[in-house]
């Protein structure tokens, strides 16, 4: 098992692990899709990451930061094939942000997500998330709850 950073050749991953679990649990939407199609554009060109789980020379997980300000990310796009799901890799990725995140000294993560998705909420909360105000201008429909970690 390793994490790999973006390259051109595996935005097809980022793309394809998330429109799988958006599609079962939501939809696309369009600022979903701003990221998915180009994200070399638009996250890494702003100032964020994309990475990779690898899990024998196979890619079955990814996750993006998305620059929000000085030092504080958003961390989006979290998503794991249905194949191994449930065997610790959420966990891992989450283990990983932290850890990234703070490597880089970053202030704050953030997540937008939604109270439906009981088993993300509690992972985000067993790392320390708390929930915070959700903005009016939110930029998901999807989303009904937003949480905060401090670094």
């Amino acid at each position: 098992m390793s994490i790999v950073p973006f390259s051109a050749k595996l935005a097809k991953h980022f793309k394809s692990l998330n429109i799988e679990w958006l599609a079962k649990n939501f939809k696309v939407e369009p600022h979903d899709a701003e990221y998915l199609d180009q994200p070399q554009k638009n996250i890494i060109d702003k100032g964020g990451y994309v990475f990779f789980y690898k899990l024998e020379n196979e890619i079955v997980g990814t996750l993006a930061f998305i620059k929000q300000g000085d030092k504080q990310f958003e961390l989006n796009k979290m998503a794991v094939t249905k194949a191994v799901q449930n065997k610790g890799i959420a966990n891992k990725l989450l283990e990983f942000s932290l850890e990234y995140g703070k490597a880089k000294h970053w202030k704050t993560l953030i997540i937008y997500s939604n109270t439906q998705l009981e088993a993300a909420i509690h992972l985000y909360k067993k790392y320390g998330f708390q929930e915070i105000e959700l903005e009016e201008n939110c930029p998901y429909e999807r989303a009904n709850i937003k949480l905060k970690l401090d670094l």
